[in-house]
């Protein structure tokens, strides 16, 4: 998911390349990567969001996580 915020981001750092679609493929290809290789390999992670500052200051993506099962004790 797409915060509204890390749009505008992605389409001013796009703007700011100057080669449009070639730019904008850029910007998101560096965001997102390394989280595309490492998703497949968790069960854990309901939703991905990208947020203003994934773009802009390059933080992680936010990870919402499904909750862990309720564990019974013996």
């Amino acid at each position: 998911t797409f915060d509204p915020k890390s749009l505008r981001a992605t389409a001013q750092k796009t703007m700011e390349r100057g080669t449009g679609a070639r730019g904008l493929r850029a910007v998101l290809e560096r965001v997102m990567t390394d989280i595309m290789f490492d998703l497949p390999s968790r069960e854990d992670v309901r939703e991905v969001v990208i947020t203003e500052e994934t773009i802009t200051d390059d933080k992680e993506p936010l990870l919402i996580l499904e909750p862990e099962p309720k564990r019974r004790e013996a």
